[in-house]
């Protein structure tokens, strides 16, 4: 397939309104890939290409002054293999041999060619193909049940690898995919409740759980091989060496875990989620404060020992995980009585965590999905957005980028819609790191240049008291007494919190 489809294809997804109309012409697209072009396909629609980062910039891409050609030559498969040379060029002259690699793809590259690649480079294709859409489309183009599809996805971790399943080989191969240790999976979300009194209303006899202020990982074991995984199933092994001990030292061969992982300080408090972030991205595995460990915290259990487990109730997956955990298991309570639950949340807060985590015990591990068994809730009131944009400081704050403008996502158009405003929450030290961070991702500025417009990658977690009705804003809701409280790296844009979601909270 030639790059101008897809380039044609991603400009008529993004002038559609509807879901169904962008699922429509998604599927046309993909149901006329070769099955060497589907998985590099994919990522190209999502803006994820399978080779991750590539050394490649906003600076460079922009900074190319190259004739965009008359005529399509370029393949899909071209702009895939050239990524891996990009990936794989390193060292020495390395960004000289980044900027002649791409100058040869753009001189191939038509007009519209010169947009898409740019976006793909910089994840900034925005055309409201979110992965849950081009996911709608792969299974109307290879007539699979969607929940087959996503079950799959969710199993392998890879979109493209599903995808690649489902349009060469069918139902009967989607269903041959079963979990691997070893392979990261697609973590189970969240919803949230505004009380512990509503959520344990909502999923009945449950596991109450506290909910530390710490980074999300997935464990693997098979023997004495171990792999450590984020949120978002980066790889982050050599940098956890604390928990590779812990975990070498549980009582079993093979198992999947679901965690936490955070910094405790002497007196056994967590320390600052920053804090715990800072260390979690160094990657020499070393706290900067010998005083601080980073210790893992696990809540669930997806295969032990040959049998896998997500699909088992949690009472049962509960039971494994305490065979075996020990003292890194999260403390839970078991109760269907809401003033038990709680006192169980006033523990957590009380010992300085975020409050507790509500799921029903009859559920399955609805891997990939924010499913509504599980119920986390917060006294205050915690959101993830992203960052449109933000205005240069005054006074103390003067050439500094200070109050952010916040968006949350629209989950039909897959675009972020302005919900508010916040300077609060900020320290010098964050001002100076974001000021850096939105220059970096500017792609213009107001007429004034009093504001900097950005691209929507930086996830922030805001608190807030609430929302109300709002005129000002697109969505119709704003926040109430937003302020910072610190940016989320373990966190993607397509994972932020809808507009729907916002709106919802109004009654």
């Amino acid at each position: 397939m030639l790059l101008a489809d897809l380039a044609a294809c991603s400009t008529a997804v993004a002038a559609a309104s509807a879901r169904n109309e962008k699922t429509a012409l998604l599927a046309d697209l993909v149901a006329k890939l070769e099955p060497g072009e589907i998985e590099p396909c994919i990522g190209f629609l999502i803006a994820k290409p399978r080779q991750g980062r590539v050394g490649v910039g906003w600076a460079t891409v922009s900074g190319l002054a190259v004739q965009p050609a008359k005529e399509p030559s370029l393949s899909v498969t071209e702009l895939d293999s050239l990524l891996t040379d990009l990936s794989q060029t390193t060292g020495d002259g390395s960004t000289a041999s980044r900027r002649h690699l791409l100058t040869g793809l753009m001189q191939r590259a038509t007009a519209p060619e010169h947009q898409i690649i740019r976006q793909i480079l910089t994840g900034e294709l925005r055309q409201g193909a979110l992965a849950g859409v081009v996911t709608a489309a792969v299974a109307k183009a290879s007539d699979v049940k969607l929940t087959q599809l996503r079950r799959a996805v969710m199993l392998t971790g890879n979109l493209g690898v599903a995808s690649r399943l489902a349009l060469v080989d069918g139902a009967e191969a989607l269903a041959n995919v079963q979990l691997e240790v070893g392979r990261p999976i697609e973590p189970m979300l969240a919803s949230t409740s505004e009380t512990v009194a509503d959520a344990v209303a909502a999923v009945g006899a449950a596991s109450v759980e506290w909910k530390l202020d710490g980074a999300r990982i997935q464990v693997h074991r098979h023997g004495s091989d171990i792999s450590i995984f984020t949120r978002n199933l980066n790889d982050v092994t050599d940098r956890l060496t604390s928990v590779v001990e812990v975990v070498s030292a549980l009582p079993v061969d093979r198992v999947v875990l679901d965690g936490e992982v955070l910094g405790l300080v002497a007196d056994g408090s967590p320390q600052p989620f920053q804090d715990t972030m800072s260390t979690f991205s160094d990657e020499s595995g070393t706290p900067s404060d010998s005083a601080v460990a980073m210790t893992p915290f696990f809540f669930d259990v997806m295969h032990l020992d040959g049998v896998d487990l997500i699909d088992a109730p949690l009472s049962e997956r509960s039971a494994a995980l305490d065979r075996i955990a020990g003292e890194h298991r999260v403390p839970m309570v078991i109760t269907s009585d809401p003033d038990e639950a709680a006192a169980h949340s006033n523990q957590a807060l009380a010992a300085g965590h975020e409050g507790v985590m509500v799921k029903g015990l009859e559920s399955a591990y609805q891997a990939g999905r924010r499913g509504k068994a599980w119920r986390k809730v917060k006294p205050v009131h915690t959101l993830d957005l992203v960052v449109l944009a933000a205005e240069w400081g005054h006074g103390r704050r003067t050439g500094s980028l200070s109050n952010l403008h916040l968006g949350a996502r629209d989950h039909e158009s897959g675009d972020f819609v302005m919900v508010g405003k916040t300077f609060k929450g900020l320290t010098d030290e964050l001002l100076a790191w974001q000021t850096d961070q939105f220059l970096r991702l500017k792609t213009r500025e107001s007429s004034s240049g009093h504001t900097v417009f950005v691209r929507p990658e930086l996830v922030v977690e805001i608190a807030i008291d609430g929302v109300q009705r709002s005129t000002r804003y697109p969505g119709g809701v704003a926040l109430r007494f937003a302020r910072v409280k610190g940016y989320r790296a373990d966190r993607t844009p397509d994972t932020v919190d809808t507009i729907a979601s916002l709106q919802a909270r109004l009654g």
